[in-house]
């Protein structure tokens, strides 16, 4: 049995006091939101006790997509990096990013480059989208939306380059008899989160699900536990979205969660339970909230010809 932990938009606190510099651009609308918002609603305080939580699960690995940072400064960068170290290895853990990653033009490159270790594909000496890493019955694909966009919108794109890859890449790990994850920050589905938050090219995404399979989808983004299914070549793909893992409880959104899943099996048969813990109340411990059984597409692509 392989365990996956899923972690979302920890928007790690507290912000650093920007320069007036940093606030001449988008991010002086987004320092404003932590200053009457997010700065209440998000604690780091819950985001530790919830990695702490994870860590006494012992995952075989911990998958983060997305929304590290709040307005990209240099030193909320420098500061999600320092936390995910505290987190785990690199080899243990896996990151995509997620909007806020790339809040202003050129904040994604400092972000990827700070984070390189965290999003690199087996073998791969540098970032590239998508990425691949094999862990043990399992392959993580990332998959980046980040991308900056205007004010007052959060919106991401893949783009053609992605696009053309990843049809081949879901392929190929279905042919070696892996339990193909996609890991994506934006959600894929059709009208899955507000307009001027949307994944504008979704589209591109599911038509690579559906010419090359997959069995899983985790995303964030949204700050809420969903569940949804896209089409591909052999049945619906479940989509499934984590809360912030550092929302305050008692808020207009779902409290500090993260959720764990058993993948065990085998091609044409993989089996996936889901168990999703978190908070309920603000003194309250963290506490498993539902546990069930995720129904997987079953496809069984013949395996790929060794070469000797």
């Amino acid at each position: 049995m392989f365990t996956l932990a899923h972690l979302s938009d920890p928007h790690l606190g507290p912000m650093p006091d920007p320069r007036i510099r940093e606030l001449l651009s988008k991010r002086v609308i987004g320092y404003v939101n932590w200053q009457r918002n997010r700065g209440r609603s998000m604690r780091s305080t819950y985001l530790d006790q919830l990695v702490g939580d994870v860590h006494s699960h012992a995952p075989d690995h911990i998958a983060v997509t997305g929304d590290l940072v709040n307005i990209a400064l240099d030193r909320e960068i420098t500061a999600a990096r320092d936390w995910l170290e505290r987190i785990g290895p690199s080899d243990d853990v896996t990151v995509v990013p997620g909007n806020h990653d790339a809040y202003v033009p050129g904040a994604i490159r400092k972000a990827t480059d700070a984070w390189a270790s965290y999003m690199t594909g087996d073998g791969e000496t540098e970032v590239g989208f998508p990425f691949v890493r094999r862990r043990g019955p399992v392959a993580l694909v990332g998959v980046s939306t980040a991308r900056a966009s205007g004010p007052w919108f959060a919106t991401g794109r893949i783009g053609t380059e992605q696009t053309r890859r990843l049809h081949p890449v879901l392929k190929q790990l279905g042919e070696e008899g892996l339990f193909r994850i996609l890991l994506i920050h934006h959600p894929p589905g059709v009208k899955a989160t507000a307009w001027v938050k949307r994944l504008t090219d979704a589209s591109r995404v599911r038509a690579a699900i559906k010419a090359g399979g997959c069995e899983l989808v985790l995303h964030g983004h949204t700050h809420m536990a969903t569940q949804a299914a896209i089409e591909g070549p052999n049945g619906d793909v479940p989509v499934i979205c984590v809360p912030s893992a550092s929302n305050v409880p008692g808020g207009r959104r779902p409290p500090s969660r993260y959720n764990l899943f058993r993948i065990s099996g085998e091609p044409g048969s993989w089996r996936c339970g889901m168990v999703e813990r978190g908070f309920t109340e603000k003194d309250g411990a963290i506490e498993t909230l539902d546990e069930f059984d995720i129904d997987v597409p079953s496809m069984d692509y013949p395996r790929a010809a060794s070469v000797s």
